[in-house]
């Protein structure tokens, strides 16, 4: 099968990676700017050719104006955004330890400066070094290889340090196994799937792109089920819609949230994000666990995490397609060149993916598809309010008490939901 997919943007026969990006420092993947880029203007970018039958990574990218009118360059001094001390906090997993499990993080193409870019954001943060050589972090190919490695493209680099840096905040204790794909297409991306699901240690993959559901889902699903392990699957990042894998029966699908600090008891408070994908399947049947009742079919979201880029969270990404002089930073900034060159503020439900898959981790437990937190609520908070788009005012694209399609049940409270 030839299906494509891509980072968490759902589009029209693409499939694509979920990430957002929004920073001080500007940055971009895919030429798309202009230097009269707003405060509030949005690139859309692919980590890879969005073409028919790609499977892409779900992507947006807010750049800043500095004061003087000129778009800020590329890098800032240290960590922007959301860290790891903030997710711990919001989501109550501080102090646990995955006691040596491992997160697989599954994407496309080569991300060449992925084991560097991630000892600098864990040394930015205090949190201990994650490398080949300690054992803590691998990379390989599809077939669960070092070598030969896919490709590199700068905008699947961005996502790959993404998914990583949120692994290291959210389970710094976790060992990490990166898993890359040949291409974006359905049977590299689940190749390299059921390599993460046969490698010893592996408790969790996450997966942080999707595409619009077609008639040869249901033969990729069977790459998705496996035993004891925890696959999540971002939502997408272009608000109320079904994308898979996310609305594949096997995996949990992860929606997203804005969270901000308040003054309540928690410390924070969380909404749905506008931008997170959810509804009702048109092919996957519903899984037995599932029961609301406006969706005969599989519904999307089953939880979620933080995701919105006004609320985003801090990632360190250099692989781009030009170098690192303040003349590349200032190309990047302007969309005119791929890429990363140092500290960015990132968003999207490819960030919420990871996150949920590091929790599982945390929680070690046993589970069978996303169907573990349906019957351990008391270990979610409850998003209540936001919406994602138009669907008549159902709960399928507007959050409330209870199980809705942005936010699903709601966002980890400690690990026991999970």
């Amino acid at each position: 099968m030839k299906h494509r997919l891509l980072p968490a943007l759902a589009a029209c026969a693409t499939i694509a990676m979920s990430l957002t990006v929004s920073s001080t420092p500007a940055s971009a993947a895919e030429p798309a700017a202009s230097p009269s880029l707003s405060a509030s203007s949005t690139l859309d970018f692919g980590c890879a050719a969005h073409g028919a039958h790609q499977l892409g990574c779900f992507g947006k990218l807010h750049a800043r104006r500095a004061s003087n009118g000129r778009l800020a360059p590329l890098t800032t001094p240290g960590p922007v955004g959301l860290g790891p001390a903030d997710l711990q906090s919001a989501y109550r997993t501080g102090g646990l330890s995955a006691s040596g499990r491992t997160v697989a993080i599954v994407d496309a193409q080569d991300d060449p400066n992925a084991e560097a870019d991630l000892a600098v954001y864990r040394n930015a943060y205090g949190l201990p070094a994650c490398t080949t050589a300690n054992g803590c972090f691998h990379k390989v190919n599809q077939n669960g290889q070092a070598a030969p490695l896919p490709a590199a493209d700068p905008g699947w680099a961005e996502e790959i340090s993404l998914d990583l840096d949120m692994v290291s905040a959210t389970c710094p204790s976790c060992h990490i196994l990166l898993v890359e794909a040949d291409s974006p297409n359905t049977d590299p991306l689940m190749t390299a799937v059921d390599t993460a699901a046969g490698t010893p240690g592996v408790v969790a993959i996450s997966n942080s792109y999707g595409g619009a559901e077609d008639s040869t889902i249901l033969a990729a699903d069977t790459h998705l089920s496996h035993s004891n392990v925890a696959i999540t699957a971002s939502s997408g990042d272009s608000g109320y819609g079904v994308s898979w894998p996310a609305s594949s029966q096997y995996v949990t699908a992860v929606g997203g949230t804005s969270l901000t600090r308040a003054t309540n008891a928690r410390g924070w408070t969380e909404s749905t994000w506008s931008g997170a994908g959810s509804g009702c399947s048109a092919f996957e049947p519903k899984p037995g666990w599932q029961h609301d009742t406006g969706c005969a079919n599989r519904t999307v979201a089953d939880v979620s995490a933080v995701a919105d880029p006004a609320t985003g969270l801090g990632v360190y990404d250099t692989y781009n397609t030009c170098g690192t002089s303040f003349f590349c930073d200032f190309l990047i900034s302007l969309g005119l060149v791929a890429g990363a060159d140092g500290w960015v503020t990132v968003g999207g439900t490819s960030a919420s993916s990871p996150i949920i898959a590091s929790v599982y981790a945390l929680a070690g437990n046993a589970v069978t598809y996303g169907s573990y937190p349906y019957t351990h609520t008391a270990g979610l908070f409850d998003v209540t309010t936001g919406n994602n788009g138009s669907c008549g005012g159902s709960y399928l694209c507007t959050a409330g008490p209870g199980y809705d399609g942005p936010t699903g049940l709601g966002t980890p409270n400690g690990t026991t939901g999970f």
